[in-house]
């Protein structure tokens, strides 16, 4: 353990109420929070470990048991449970009562709170990790409530590693530490005094190299930069956003949308449809950025073109004025294309020769069309095959010259070289490209290109009419058309298209007939080697008769076989030449790790190098305080960097803004006002003012001389399926008493009469395309007699599905608005409420229950459910109307939407209804005429052949 761990947990056990723990990601949190779990002994009552992901559990627990391990005298304590739904009830009650450590989910603590199968007093304290995607309605605050309110000796310590999020919004922090019941904010930044103290006392040797980018990704991230730059300063047009907040360093982030969202969407109904793309675009210009530095040319190159597909009309930025230097520049990297006599081919620096001539073989060599392949191999990975040469030759050095002991520092090393990427198939493709040469990772990344283009060329086949259209499929019949405006040529060219499909289909005759004569020549493949089976080995065994046929372009196959074939030689032949080369120098054996699966594995491989492939800041700071814990251990680190790249400035940036992060919450600190009672001392069940309030106005003095009524306890019976949301907390906190059951109609059951089935606006949209919420109301109606569909909106959003302009006067089968008006044409006694807040829910079932009686659990819980014999008990369905007899009623001629229930009310069955005159049919259904239709079809004679 480093020493400003040591610190932390001193700070935290000051405070018997516990804390909440801000700290610079990558300071070994996980292991923070191992080293707690020590001090923890059964006789206490049980650790409770809440929202801790499984990367995050993994490493807590391998930490544990490594500290548990070095432990050489005492008890040795058991490991940490997990708590899921599987578990019953029994075993989940003698695991709290053990008085271990145990990781639960919030949905499975809260719903044992509320049902009492946890004792209050059997939890000693709750461990809160991600604490900065708390907030007030969360589980995990209602969690706290509940304890705080019978367990006055119950610690809460709360922790994040994500300062950034912790100043996003309105005094986060601050509001954090309440919803907690906490009194104390720990604050332990990257340059606090302990923290710089161990970290920089014997640092690790670093060797930073900047890696010159191609002139072609140096003209890519300039575009891309541009026209990030000109929607930006599209979207401070609009006067909606905050214009310091809209800057390109800032748009970097993933954070970035989260701030911008968090700004447009109280007003997001009332944006133009240009104002939205423009927020969607800036997303994608980041993502460009960032593919640029990370993946090869060709993986680029399919992503533009996938974009180029997909977003073509809708987008903004790809009509911007540098758009096009893009497709132009990433396409130059990977090919190019021209007429043989331009000259402006043969003068760029290509990393292979091979080239395409497609023309009829007795036309003039000036009409010649030719398709040269460049593929352009990312800078960094030769620089890394450079680095792990000279780390094998400095260790051979070493070795030689008997400082091998030396070097190793504490004598363990095993000799593995860590390469951090930022994703699994970067991991992958460097593997790869170690192992089998770039150039062969390069030929395998384009076959796979030029054979996704045969794949997309026959998909609009099925919808040839549609392609006719003015509307245009980008790259699948080379035309971006825009709406209104006429059709502009797009850097692929007809002609261009039509020669790389030609490629393509001569790749998979090649593949199909390496399969066919794989027995054959299986021998002379594995003298090339058995890695090269697929790939340039067979390019060998080709001929040109076996290209005279082509699908697209047949009358250009003949000059095209010869040139593929002459190439093919050639290539081949660089490529063995490559590889032998290559093989002679020696590597040491290289692990690579992704920075995205979060795993903790320094401590486990131990490595004494260490290659930042995608430098990130948080690992850097896992690697400092990897070394501060063996500090005999001797660790070098390799920086790779893209020179004068948005790489370099993200990672400058994410640093800068963690600072100003931890700047910010040191003032909002010094500022902060917290209760006295932050404890938790005054909460109780009924904690909130509101419903005595309203109690105690209606108490009058001729009402038994003044003296109070027995308070009547709300209580709402609530589906286990809706702990995922915060409602429930939210009603608790207006005094009301939650009951968790599964119920098989309804979410909420607020009398024996009023069924409520809630839905957001994204679970509202989602129910009417699955069909779902049809069969929900219609078994809300068939046992209830109050069905209500709630509509919740958020808080913070507009209270409204769309701006009055896009509402039209027509029922169309897309509009939501459409969907919810037939909905309640189909069933009556459906009752719609519009609720704008989670707040404003809690207020309206409040207002529902007045007047009614509590809900039975017992009867909730069977509705909806058969009997053995299949049906449901009576004294539940008698309250119910025969829905099928609606249904018929409503069908019959001159009853109507509003005459219908005057009809039901009038009489009790429809044997009852066909035995009524005509004059008290005219009292029901409101007129004379309605009455006479419908007793003149009920009295129409069945026609016979007779």
């Amino acid at each position: 353990m480093v020493q400003f761990h040591e610190h932390i947990i001193t700070e935290l056990l000051e405070d018997s109420n516990g804390g909440l723990i801000v700290t610079s990601s990558g300071l070994g949190l996980h292991k923070l929070i191992s080293s707690l779990f020590l001090l923890h002994h059964h006789s206490q009552g049980c650790l409770l470990i809440l929202s801790a992901t499984p990367p995050q559990k993994s490493s807590i627990l391998r930490n544990y048991e490594n500290d548990i391990q070095s432990q050489i005298s005492g008890e040795v304590p058991n490991l940490p449970s997990e708590i899921t739904s599987d578990l019953p009830a029994n075993q989940r009650l003698s695991l709290y009562t053990s008085g271990g450590i145990l990781f639960i989910t919030s949905r499975i603590l809260i719903v044992d709170l509320l049902t009492h199968r946890l004792p209050t007093t059997a939890v000693a304290g709750l461990v809160i990790l991600n604490a900065h995607s708390l907030s007030d309605t969360s589980t995990e605050a209602f969690i706290v409530r509940i304890l705080r309110s019978t367990n006055r000796s119950l610690y809460v310590r709360a922790f994040s590693d994500r300062p950034h999020s912790m100043v996003s919004g309105f005094a986060k922090a601050e509001r954090t530490l309440k919803c907690l019941f906490l009194r104390k904010l720990h604050l332990w930044p990257r340059f606090q005094v302990y923290v710089s103290q161990d970290l920089e006392s014997d640092p690790p040797e670093v060797v930073d190299i900047r890696v010159p980018m191609s002139t072609y990704m140096i003209g890519i991230q300039k575009a891309v930069i541009e026209v990030m730059d000109a929607c930006l300063k599209e979207m401070r047009k609009t006067n909606k956003v905050d214009v310091e907040d809209l800057t390109v360093e800032n748009g970097l982030f993933k954070s970035f949308d989260e701030i911008v969202k968090r700004q447009l969407d109280p007003i997001w109904h009332t944006l133009g449809k240009r104002t939205k793309q423009l927020v969607s675009d800036l997303k994608t210009l980041r993502k460009l950025l960032d593919y640029l530095v990370r993946y090869d040319a060709v993986t680029y190159l399919k992503y533009l073109d996938s974009l180029r597909a997909s977003e073509s009309f809708r987008s903004v930025w790809i009509f911007a004025e540098s758009s096009y230097k893009i497709f132009e520049y990433a396409k130059k990297r990977v090919y190019h294309f021209g007429r043989s006599d331009s000259g402006k081919l043969g003068l760029s620096k290509t990393v292979s020769t091979k080239k395409r001539k497609l023309n009829d073989s007795k036309k003039d060599e000036e009409s010649r069309v030719v398709l040269e392949e460049v593929l352009e191999e990312p800078p960094k990975w030769k620089v890394l095959l450079d680095v792990l040469v000279e780390i094998q030759e400095e260790r051979d050095k070493q070795a030689s010259s008997g400082e091998e002991k030396d070097h190793l520092g504490d004598g363990d090393d095993n000799g593995i070289v860590l390469v951090a990427c930022k994703d699994e198939y970067s991991c992958m493709q460097l593997e790869d490209c170690i192992t089998n040469g770039s150039q062969k990772v390069m030929r395998e990344e384009w076959e796979k290109y030029l054979l996704s283009k045969v794949q997309l060329q026959a998909l609009p086949k099925r919808n040839a009419k549609k392609a006719k259209e003015p509307k245009g499929f980008g790259v699948l019949d080379g035309v971006v058309a825009s709406p209104g405006k006429k059709a502009e040529v797009s850097s692929i060219s007809k002609q261009e298209h039509d020669a790389l499909l030609a490629a393509a289909s001569e790749v998979s005759k090649r593949i199909n007939k390496d399969i066919i004569g794989e027995g054959d020549n299986q021998k002379h493949v594995d003298g090339v080697g058995s890695v090269k089976g697929k790939g340039k080995g067979k390019k060998k065994k080709g001929s040109a008769g076996e290209k005279t046929n082509n699908d697209v372009a047949p009358e250009e196959n003949a000059m095209e076989g010869r040139c593929l074939n002459e190439v093919f030689l050639r290539k081949h032949d660089q490529g063995l030449d490559v590889e032998s080369s290559r093989e002679t120098k020696k590597i040491p054996p290289v692990v690579f790790y992704a920075l995205e699966s979060d795993k903790k594995i320094l401590d486990i491989l131990k490595p004494s190098t260490i290659i930042a492939y995608h430098p990130d800041i948080a690992f850097v700071r896992e690697v400092e305080i990897y070394k501060a814990e063996n500090p005999s251990r001797k660790v070098k680190v390799y920086f790779l960097f893209y020179e004068d790249s948005t790489e370099v400035q993200k990672f400058e940036a994410s640093v800068r803004r963690e600072n100003g992060a931890f700047e910010s919450l040191i003032r909002q600190k010094s500022l902060m006002m917290i209760p006295v009672d932050q404890e938790g001392r005054c909460l109780g069940l009924n904690s909130s003012n509101e419903p005595q309030s309203v109690i105690s106005q209606n108490h009058i003095t001729r009402k038994a001389g003044g003296r109070r009524e027995a308070e009547r306890e709300m209580q709402v019976i609530v589906d286990m399926r809706e702990f995922m949301s915060t409602l429930p907390n939210v009603l608790h906190q207006k005094g009301m008493r939650i009951i968790p059951v599964t119920l098989e109609v309804g979410d909420y059951i607020l009398s024996p009469f009023i069924c409520v089935e809630r839905k957001s606006i994204s679970d509202l949209f989602g129910s009417f395309a699955s069909g779902r919420l049809y069969h929900q109301v219609e078994m809300m109606s068939r046992y209830y007699r109050i069905p209500v569909l709630l509509i919740e909106f958020s808080q913070d959003k507009s209270f409204s599905f769309q701006s009055a302009s896009e509402l039209g006067d027509d029922v169309t089968p897309n509009s939501i608005i459409s969907k919810l008006s037939l909905l309640v044409l189909h069933f009556p006694r459906l009752r719609i409420i519009w609720s704008r807040s989670l707040h404003a829910t809690a207020e309206i079932f409040a207002s529902l229950k007045s007047n009614q009686d509590e809900p039975d659990e017992v009867k909730a819980i069977r509705v909806g459910v058969p009997s053995e014999e299949g049906v449901v008990e009576n004294d539940v369905r008698a309250e119910n109307y025969n829905t099928s007899a609606v249904e018929m009623l409503r069908r019959l001629p001159g009853v109507t939407d509003s005459n219908y229930r005057a009809i039901m009310a009038g009489c009790k069955s429809l044997a009852e209804l066909a035995m009524l005159p005509v004059e008290r049919l005219a009292e029901l259904m409101g007129g004379q005429k309605a009455a006479k239709m419908l007793r003149e079809f009920l009295d129409a004679k069945y026609p016979t052949l007779l």
